[in-house]
């Protein structure tokens, strides 16, 4: 590097650090650590691996017993994930005082008590899996489920999220249901209660909101949103309920959109395809839009001119 390229970066470098000083929401802050996204995704992917012990391992142990490899994730996990609790716990109002060690006590007892709740989401987990293999007729077998369909992996990323969100673990399971986003175009908020059963289909695009209710044996498709009806006040709303309910063995297809905290769709309705709701929905229904009328017509198109062309604009299809 010349001189002068070494000494542009020396203005660069300082320019650029008193522009850390500005007091803005990019500027570095130096009252407590941040979580690190790159350790919360290891920490998913350990769980998984602890979740599903006969399809996923950590090829770093070179102990393969069932115990001693479980024994090795699990004291993993608990050490990463109580350093990153023990981080994110001062946003919260009533940690803010509080000492490093006093903080990592906290949040061990918090990693404690997820950690016993790893049973549970199997079992949760297992009964994704039934429903995926026993809604889709294009599903080989149960393995090809667990290593590639996107809807399982969300919504296993959104169980974990969830057990930590309801420990009012703040940030990380936003991060960790923010990952699964990325990685599958299924956005599912870690406060959205999920019952047994659930199955997404093909998934992308869907959109699960914070306050969601959703009962046991749902099953819905690509595009779907269950989201708040307006968003508009901000902040004002948080901690309002916004979103939908879904009773239990509901239908939702393609590209429907079902809006709002007081909507309720009643248990065994079927949801069409791109339908609009914002009012609730009795129980044994079937919502879709009026069939549109599809005309055709049939025959060699002859040599038209420019005007003859505008005028037979509806010559092949029309809907």
């Amino acid at each position: 590097m010349n001189n002068s390229i070494g000494e542009n970066i020396n203005c660069l470098v300082d320019k650029i650090i008193d522009d850390y000083k500005q007091g803005s929401h990019v500027d570095i802050k130096e009252t407590f650590m941040r979580p690190k996204k790159d350790t919360i995704v290891k920490i998913i992917v350990q769980l998984r691996n602890i979740i599903f012990p006969e399809y996923f391992k950590n090829s770093n142990y070179r102990v393969y017993t069932i115990r001693n490899n479980l024994a090795m994730q699990l004291e993993d996990v608990m050490y990463n994930l109580s350093k990153q609790i023990s981080i994110v716990l001062k946003y919260l109002p009533e940690h803010e005082d509080k000492s490093d060690d006093e903080l990592l006590t906290e949040a061990e007892q918090l990693t404690l008590k997820f950690l016993d709740r790893l049973t549970e989401i199997r079992r949760l987990i297992n009964t994704d899996l039934e429903a995926a293999y026993d809604g889709d007729p294009a599903a080989f077998n149960k393995p090809e489920i667990v290593f590639s369909y996107p809807g399982l992996f969300a919504i296993l990323v959104s169980r974990i999220a969830h057990e930590l969100y309801l420990l009012n673990v703040p940030l990380i399971p936003r991060i960790m249901t923010e990952y699964a986003h990325t990685q599958t175009g299924i956005d599912i908020h870690p406060g959205a209660t999920i019952g047994e059963y659930f199955f997404i289909d093909h998934g992308t695009g869907i959109v699960v909101g914070e306050t969601s209710v959703i009962g046991n044996n749902v099953k819905i498709y690509q595009g779907v949103t269950i989201g708040a009806l307006s968003t508009r006040e901000g902040q004002k709303l948080h901690g309002t309920r916004r979103h939908p309910t879904i009773e239990d063995n509901v239908t939702i297809y393609a590209g429907a959109s079902i809006l709002g905290g007081n909507t309720v769709i009643g248990r065994n309705s079927v949801i069409g395809s791109n339908v609009f709701i914002t009012t609730s929905i009795p129980p044994d229904t079937r919502v879709s839009i009026k069939t549109q009328e599809l005309l055709m017509k049939s025959g060699s198109r002859k040599r038209m001119s420019s005007e003859e062309l505008v005028q037979d604009d509806k010559w092949c299809y029309e809907i």
